[in-house]
């Protein structure tokens, strides 16, 4: 089924059950989040993303989760718990924390270092996707270095072909980027200023 809004036809929609479903099968996917319209897929279909986007390979995705313990299973013990006392302050949230990773399991989202930004967004229709599919590879839906799109329709319009979460219009998102942090060694550097102030 599609849908029409604002004169445009808009990428068929589908709801979360329907949309966890084509993600595990390898589709990408588009979503709403508190900051920026993400496109998303399973970590190990994440290379589709940087073709689609035509993003350099040294510019590392994220990994969304639907909550704090679903992404700091991958976090390495050396920065747990530094990790954790800013996660449980400013998540859900627009913050991205860069943290090393156990094992390989990065590679799939920066083949160039074993860290990893993790984020569980504060808009309650994203986490609900995240919650059923577990973990996403995520990025803003955009093609790289083009302006980010605003919502659902500059969304498909975009990417057309690629199923987006129902129902549309999304909530509106704030349009600025998550502020991102990485932890070095006990330390925080800042990485891009963004939504959150840290405090």
């Amino acid at each position: 089924m599609q849908f029409v809004v604002k004169n445009e036809m808009i990428t068929q929609q589908f709801g979360i059950s329907d949309l966890a479903k084509k993600l595990k099968k390898g589709t990408l996917a588009l979503f709403p989040t508190d900051t920026l319209p993400a496109i998303c897929s399973y970590p190990k279909y994440s290379k589709k993303i940087w073709t689609i986007k035509k993003r350099p390979s040294t510019k590392p995705l994220i990994l969304m989760g639907g909550c704090l313990d679903d992404l700091f299973e991958y976090v390495h013990p050396c920065a747990k718990e530094d990790g954790l006392k800013l996660a449980r302050k400013y998540w859900p949230g627009a913050l991205t924390i860069v943290l090393p990773t156990i094992g390989n399991f990065s590679k799939n989202l920066n083949c160039h270092s074993n860290s990893l930004g993790f984020r569980v967004p504060a808009l309650r229709l994203a986490r609900d996707l995240l919650i059923k599919t577990g973990p996403l590879a995520t990025t803003s839906a955009n093609i790289s270095g083009e302006t980010p799109v605003k919502d659902a329709l500059e969304a498909s319009m975009k990417f057309p072909g690629i199923p987006i979460l129902g129902p549309v219009p999304w909530p509106k998102a704030s349009g600025l980027a998550s502020t991102v942090v990485e932890w070095n060694k006990g330390e925080w550097n800042l990485l891009r200023a963004g939504s959150v102030v840290l405090n």
